[in-house]
């Protein structure tokens, strides 16, 4: 069983109207050349930086990006992963948001960003996301028609336990809508992504928006999906574009069967982070 999954690398301006309509255009496109699955950036609505998430933010339910994410997913009769956007959620507190969307545009998923981006570099990065945005508190999966698939945004990749928890539960991939900088991106975006999928024997896929140069934040792009043997199967450059890849069932569990790591595991010598 296969399914074709497209990463769509969007160029986000500062207009959420013109974001949502490029947006709908493309998951459109997406779905015509064969897309069963598509996945749009973290922060697809909204210049990605601490000062615009409040400004950005909107609510859950009915906001203006679940109407227009939820119409896309029914319109194209695709499963929607819809990138991230700034969420006013309970008790007036900011969330980095994931909506998962179906064919016929029902909601079947949300995931707020779990590690909040907190690092300082000295001489080359410092972001704090916690100044403004609290932390989700779930490891998210929904069911796909190739079997469950987990969710996490951008700094979540970093902590294997989340795709670890998703695979044991029997997901058969995990998404990442991200958006790694000139700095961070370079250095660990296509690595991590290559070591969930080899620690789990899974696909892993990363959707960064494209790189805008005059942004106050730059997004390294880069999109890309990695197979259960940590091979890179499809990326992109830096530009705004669409990438697809096939999830095939049937290589994942011969990769399993080949390397039977899952049944090898030694939890009378270490924890079970699943249970």
């Amino acid at each position: 069983m296969t399914s074709r999954l497209a990463l769509i690398q969007l160029a986000v301006t500062a207009s959420k109207e013109a974001n949502l309509v490029n947006a709908r255009a493309k998951v459109i496109e997406a779905a015509e050349k064969g897309a069963g699955i598509v996945v749009l950036p973290e922060c697809f609505n909204s210049p990605y930086g601490t000062s615009f998430f409040p400004k950005y933010a909107e609510h859950l339910e009915n906001g203006p990006s679940s109407i227009a994410l939820s119409n896309m997913a029914r319109d194209a009769k695709v499963y929607l992963i819809g990138g991230s956007f700034p969420e006013i959620g309970p008790n007036s507190k900011f969330f980095n948001t994931c909506t998962i969307w179906g064919p016929n545009g029902d909601r079947l998923g949300v995931h707020r960003k779990v590690h909040l981006f907190d690092i300082d570099i000295p001489g080359k990065q410092t972001f704090k996301e916690s100044s403004v945005l609290s932390a989700g508190s779930e490891i998210t999966t929904f069911d796909s028609p190739i079997g469950k698939i987990g969710v996490g945004i951008c700094y979540d990749i970093r902590f294997p336990e989340m795709a670890m928890i998703a695979a044991r539960k029997g997901c058969v991939a995990m998404i990442y809508p991200g958006a790694f900088n000139m700095t961070t991106g370079p250095l660990h975006w296509e690595l991590l992504q290559r070591a969930r999928a080899i620690d789990n024997q899974m696909y892993v896929a990363a959707c960064s928006p494209a790189r805008d140069e005059t942004a106050g934040y730059v997004a390294w792009g880069h999109s890309s999906v990695v197979d259960p043997m940590g091979q890179v199967v499809a990326k992109l450059g830096e530009k705004e574009d669409i990438v697809y890849a096939d999830l095939d069932v049937a290589f994942l569990e011969t990769s399993r069967a080949n390397i039977p790591v899952s049944s090898q595991r030694r939890f009378d010598v270490y924890a079970d982070v699943s249970k």
